[in-house]
């Protein structure tokens, strides 16, 4: 009241005084303030609108789908980030309607790109679900990397000054990462790996990818020797078989009968290509690379040496002509009780991990026999007993080892077969002996579930990894761990070793695979490609490859040396569970919820790398 009682007195004296034109310009002043407060009330009012983040969305589509063809596969990358974060900001502020009808209206523009996020996030129904959820929380901590080449990001950035869209402005500021390459556009078949969530850090997949990874087999191992041993062998059997053919020929020229002996030598000479073609083929692996270990190794025993040289000699090679032979064994009765399983590597021990917090090991000589009584030891000795036998006296027999407190989700043999590890939800894993049925170790470390936990290649070490979002490396005679990788932005649900035991492979998720050095625990390889959670992980037997399979049922073949996917795998319906090389590396085999095992041809998806390699060698 005050300022308009003297806004009047100056216009009174104004007029007494003849200022006709000071009058003119404090009206237009004056109009001029009401104005500006009258647009700054309305700006306030369409900040707080619920409406611009479906009219800034609905732009954006419309002007990414009606751009050139050549551009509009890039430029549709943008459109997944923008939705994401618009429905997340509309459920911030509290307009849930308007964030479940904005969700329902766009949603099927990325149904086929995204449907398990899509899924999680359809759960989101108060501000306090953002908090609450993983995924959301990731989504906010996080930025989007997108590829779009150079002309692609000029298109961008004209449309965004050109319409002064601010709520599509800020998302992208905020939460998107541009990686801008010159020249054309990428293919529409490498838009698996152009979305990817990497974290804070603009360029941390590009800085960690430009490491070195000695990814060849360990230098003097017990196969090498056996394998030069082998070879040396089956050259003086060789020889030995030429000379004789040699002579028998000169015989059978003497004594006339040439044309038999010709037809002997060409059979001979059959089989002698027909076995060093077979021997060339098995022995692939042995032209890796040779690295040495960062690991103290433990030292193989004679029996062990001699049953691996025992199988050297029986390996056949597997391609996708000569398929290996198939041995199934079916868990009955389990009552969806069953988590995990595994098989020795000799195939005379099978592991179950159940959801009542047992172990059980069936011997595969035993199948058949009468059951028996066995008691189980604990983890400070002798248990109260247990009874393990079945009702019936004809059903199998197996060892039951308890001791955990929560489900069990995975179990692991030793190379020997002479120890079990298994990990629990209950946060900890434990080591038993097969021989003494009894609990060794109880390992503590980890704050929540351990997902997986799997033995190197030649014992003593383990890996693990867990819901707390790290992986850490073991030693059996030590029960705080020896590495602890951190890196991963969600769970880490798998954990595999590399041939050499200086690398292991963690796959999370959070749709990546990472790859970590076991001396200094850092990361050296970020495999981005994926679209759901990576669920299973296997190494071929030469070091140079890694599998990597997911919730959809997509299979990826990635390169270690570059980082890069060879070749993606499309075949299955639902998740791959688990993933294994053959012995030579021609073969890798596949377990889907879909209900099925399939054999993939992996040699042919390698083998235009080998060629090129061998052409610049």
């Amino acid at each position: 009241m005050e300022d308009e009682e003297m806004e009047k007195k100056v216009q009174q004296y104004l007029q007494r005084k003849g200022f006709r034109l000071t009058e003119l310009a404090l009206q237009e002043e004056r109009n001029r303030l009401s104005t500006s407060a009258i647009s700054d009330v309305a700006l306030a009012r369409s900040d707080n609108d619920p409406a611009r983040y479906y009219d800034g969305y609905s732009r954006l589509r419309t002007w990414a789908y009606s751009s050139l063809d050549q551009y509009k596969h890039e430029l549709l990358r943008v459109l997944y980030p923008v939705f994401i974060h618009s429905f997340m900001d509309l459920v911030a502020e509290g307009h849930m309607q308007e964030a479940r009808s904005f969700f329902h209206t766009f949603r099927e523009d990325h149904e086929v790109m995204h449907s398990r996020d899509l899924q999680k996030l359809e759960g989101v129904l108060s501000p306090s679900h953002l908090e609450e959820m993983e995924l959301a929380r990731s989504f906010r901590k996080n930025k989007f990397k997108i590829k779009l080449c150079e002309y692609s990001y000029e298109l961008l950035l004209q449309y965004l000054q050109k319409t002064q869209a601010l709520v599509v402005l800020g998302v992208i500021n905020e939460h998107i990462t541009f990686e801008v390459s010159p020249g054309q556009p990428s293919l529409i078949s490498d838009d698996a790996d152009v979305v990817a969530l990497i974290g804070t850090s603009k360029d941390l997949a590009k800085q960690i990818n430009q490491k070195e990874v000695h990814w060849g087999l360990l230098e003097d191992s017990v196969e090498e020797r056996m394998e030069k041993a082998l070879a040396e062998s089956d050259k003086i059997e060789a020889e030995s078989k030429d000379a004789d053919a040699e002579d028998n020929k000169k015989r059978n020229a003497e004594g006339g009968k040439q044309g038999a002996s010709l037809k002997k030598a060409k059979k001979d000479k059959l089989v002698g290509a027909t076995g060093k073609s077979v021997r060339t083929e098995t022995s692939m692996v042995s032209v890796a690379p040779r690295v040495k270990p960062e690991l103290t190794l433990p030292a193989t025993p004679v029996e062990v040496e001699q049953s691996i040289l025992e199988d050297l000699r029986n390996r056949a090679q597997l391609n996708s002509v000569a398929l290996p032979s198939v041995s199934f064994y079916t868990f009955l009765n389990t009552h969806n009780g069953l988590n995990c399983s595994s098989i020795s590597h000799d195939g005379s021990l099978v592991v179950g991990g159940f959801s009542d917090s047992s172990v059980k090991v069936w011997d595969m000589s035993k199948m058949g026999q009468p059951a028996k009584i066995s008691r189980s030891q604990g983890e400070n000795g002798p248990s109260q007993g247990e009874r393990i036998s079945t009702l019936d006296e004809g059903k199998r027999t197996y060892t039951l080892f308890q001791g955990h407190s929560g489900p069990v989700y995975s179990a692991a043999f030793s190379p020997f077969g002479d120890f079990l590890l298994s990990s629990s939800s209950d946060s900890t894993i434990r080591l038993w002996s097969t021989k003494l049925n009894a609990n060794l170790v109880c390992y503590k470390g980890h704050n929540y579930p351990v997902w997986d936990v799997q033995f190197s290649p030649v014992g003593h070490y383990f890996a693990s990894a867990s819901h707390d979002r790290t992986a850490r490396i073991w030693s059996m005679d030590k029960i705080q761990p020896l590495r602890i990788m951190a890196g991963h932005l969600s769970d880490v649900d798998c954990v595999q070793w590399h041939v050499n035991c200086n690398y292991i492979a963690t796959g999370s998720s959070d749709k990546t695979v990472r790859l970590w050095d076991v001396q200094t625990g850092e990361c050296i390889r970020m495999f981005i490609g994926h679209r759901s959670m990576v669920l299973s992980l296997a190494m071929s037997p030469d070091g140079r490859y890694m599998a990597s399979g997911d919730e959809d049922g997509t299979i990826m073949i990635w390169d270690l040396s570059t980082g890069r996917c060879v070749s993606p795998l499309l075949g299955h319906s639902s998740c791959v569970w688990t993933l294994a090389f053959s012995c030579e590396g021609a073969l890798l085999a596949s377990g889907s919820a879909d209900c099925t095992v399939k054999l993939w041809d992996v040699a042919s998806s390698t083998k235009t790398l080998k060629t090129e390699d061998t052409q610049l060698s």
